[in-house]
């Protein structure tokens, strides 16, 4: 069994926004959101590591 990414995102903070929109977040929303931030970052630390640095930047985003 595959072990489960803990969510990079504040589920309060997502809510909010989406509702400031005028809007409603269902249940199975916030788990995509978060492996899509997972997904981001996955591809700046690709980047960063092609460009031979350790610190990943907002360029690499």
């Amino acid at each position: 069994m595959a072990k489960k990414k803990e969510p990079l995102i504040v589920a309060s903070k997502v809510k909010a926004y989406i509702k400031s929109k005028k809007m409603m977040t269902s249940s199975e929303t916030l788990e995509p959101i978060s492996d899509k931030v997972y997904e981001i970052l996955d591809a700046a630390i690709a980047r960063t590591k092609a460009n031979r640095r350790s610190t990943v930047k907002p360029q690499d985003l």
